[in-house]
């Protein structure tokens, strides 16, 4: 048997990629590269339709790493039931932070600043000023204070918040201030000028902003999610778009893709991205560098970084 590793960027394109392994591309195309028996460390396909990544699954009997090149891996748990005990399956911290974090710094400030508005009016060739908000001396709470988290907040450091809380799933302190868990959210939301989500889609998060969540938020408050769509009740988030008390900004909806002429295309005071946040020009180098550190580490036998879980364990 080959020791295959399934790639879904060219390994000829892939720098310093360790020596003893077959390197198979495969993108999610519908003929596989070769036999799924044979791969030992598959990294999912970015990017593609639900489904397309853990097809091969079921067929991977000697499969030991599963890579994903996104931040979340709620995509690929599903199809683990299919395999072996003592699979680990990875994600991508390091890949997305920056810029995850550069698109959420463009919604908040294009929300707040009413590009959207200003972009329709230049299409009509009218010159429409007017009064809006600041980011300067806003309160912020960012929900979900892992890596993305914390680097969004590095990008709004310069700009002379009032305060910035920060929301994870179990309190810590970090060198900014402290993280809250999310047993706290209920005090924090009335006093949040914007709520940005940048939380894990988990059971504990599905459906997290819901219609409790939101009535806790301030009139006026701008709700951004980089996070996944179903972390957002729509039903609800639209009952509050609709009667203009709070705004949004969303990178990713549910359900996603967004359908024509579902109500929240045009539901007022709210900006719409589809899922724009990993997929820059910064994505390949990064995700170049973990997939050859990670790589590496698996041909010498070292422990791996990013691992979620693991098959067979306690509660997977």
């Amino acid at each position: 048997m080959t020791a295959d590793v399934w790639l879904p960027i060219p390994p000829d394109e892939i720098e310093g990629l360790p020596e003893g392994l077959a390197y198979r591309f495969w993108d999610g195309a519908e003929e596989f590269p070769a036999d799924p028996a044979d791969c030992v460390f598959y990294v999912v396909p970015y990017m593609r339709p639900g489904g397309v990544g853990v097809r091969p699954l079921p067929r991977m009997s000697a499969v030991r790493v599963v890579q994903t090149l996104s931040a979340g891996t709620d995509h690929v748990e599903p199809g683990l039931r299919h395999l072996r005990p003592g699979v680990r399956l990875c994600n991508a911290r390091g890949v997305h932070e920056a810029s995850t974090a550069e698109l959420t710094l463009a919604l908040v400030l294009a929300s707040l600043r009413g590009i959207p508005d200003f972009v329709r009016a230049q299409d009509r060739g009218e010159w429409r000023g007017g009064f809006r908000p600041a980011l300067a001396d806003k309160n912020v709470l960012i929900v979900g204070y892992g890596s993305i988290g914390a680097a969004i907040e590095d990008r709004l450091a310069p700009f002379e918040l009032a305060r910035v809380a920060r929301v994870a799933r179990s309190a810590r302190t970090t060198a900014r201030g402290p993280v809250h868990p999310l047993t706290d959210l209920p005090s924090l939301l009335p006093d949040a000028d914007v709520v940005i989500l940048s939380t894990p889609l988990t059971d504990a998060t599905r459906g997290l902003a819901g219609a409790d969540f939101l009535a806790r938020m301030k009139d006026g408050a701008l709700l951004v999610n980089v996070a996944r769509g179903p972390v957002v009740d729509t039903k609800a988030l639209l009952a509050e778009l609709e009667s203009g008390r709070i705004t949004a900004a969303l990178d990713v909806t549910d359900p996603e893709p967004l359908p024509p002429g579902h109500p929240l295309w045009h539901a007022p005071g709210v900006l719409i991205t589809p899922h724009v946040g990993g997929p820059t020009s910064a994505f390949l180098p990064r995700a170049e560098r973990l997939l050859v550190n990670q790589l590496r580490r698996f041909v010498n036998h070292e422990p791996l970084a990013n691992v979620i879980l693991t098959t067979g364990a306690a509660g997977v």
